[in-house]
């Protein structure tokens, strides 16, 4: 069964080979989905569309710090499509800086692309969604919100993803009448670009051993769980939030 046949999908910071947003991006076309991947670079987001799963996909530039260019890519996407279906909300950086050395630009840049642009995208589809009652928004936060602190990010990267939770589950109180469902996910440690190769074999020992699973997750394990939130299988999940993390957390 093809879970999202005929939905059209956006993805934010999808280009990336090994990341999250471009599993997120397979898997729903995989499943019936028309795509946009959205990144900073026109072509990367292109050449990520062309490698999914089917025909239609598109690839756009978009910066999601800047709520005209989220607006102005919104109103392509609806101008070619019809409507949007689905918002996942991926676009995200981290930065490995302890408290005393996060300076004015860090935190700019963390909770800019974290939190604003998660607002910015948000507040761009939502209209649309709101005049047909109908669609979902995935937020994209982590276990670094939950325990206070993970394996790259700082406490800026913490306090951004944490900003995504609030933000999550107030928007989704203020959109259910309408039937536009917003929920979030926290993965734990997952294995992409933006871990590959900065980890000693110590460190990645000392990490796996504090997941029950065992094992680091993958990309697919997250893009599984934003199919469900995205999916009428969560017909009546609103202002949730769903861990990934093997175990590592459990509260």
């Amino acid at each position: 069964m093809r879970l999202l046949e005929n939905k059209y999908v956006v993805v934010t910071g999808a280009a990336s080979p090994r990341g999250l947003g471009k599993a997120t991006a397979q898997l729903c076309a995989e499943h019936g989905a028309i795509v946009a991947i959205l990144d900073l670079d026109a072509g990367a987001a292109e050449a990520a569309a062309a490698d999914l799963a089917g025909g239609g996909h598109v690839g756009l530039a978009c910066d999601v710090t800047d709520k005209a260019a989220c607006e102005d890519v919104t109103k392509t996407l609806l101008s070619k499509w019809g409507r949007i279906d689905v918002l996942v909300n991926n676009a995200g950086i981290t930065q490995p800086l302890k408290t005393m050395d996060i300076g004015p630009e860090n935190y700019d840049a963390v909770l800019d692309v974290n939190l604003r642009g998660t607002l910015y995208m948000s507040q761009a589809v939502i209209p649309d969604m709101r005049k047909r009652k109908s669609g979902s928004i995935v937020n994209m936060s982590s276990v670094s919100a939950q325990r206070g602190g993970g394996i790259f990010g700082g406490p800026h990267y913490s306090a951004a993803k944490a900003g995504i939770l609030g933000l999550t589950k107030a928007v989704a109180r203020e959109l259910a009448p309408d039937n536009v469902r917003v929920n979030a996910i926290c993965p734990g440690f997952i294995a992409t670009d933006i871990t590959a190769g900065k980890l000693t074999p110590q460190m990645n020992e000392q990490i796996l051993a504090g997941i029950p699973m065992g094992r680091a997750g993958a990309a697919s394990d997250v893009a599984g769980c934003v199919l469900f939130l995205a999916s009428n299988l969560s017909a009546y999940c609103t202002g949730t939030e769903i861990d990934v993390n093997g175990g590592s957390l459990i509260h």
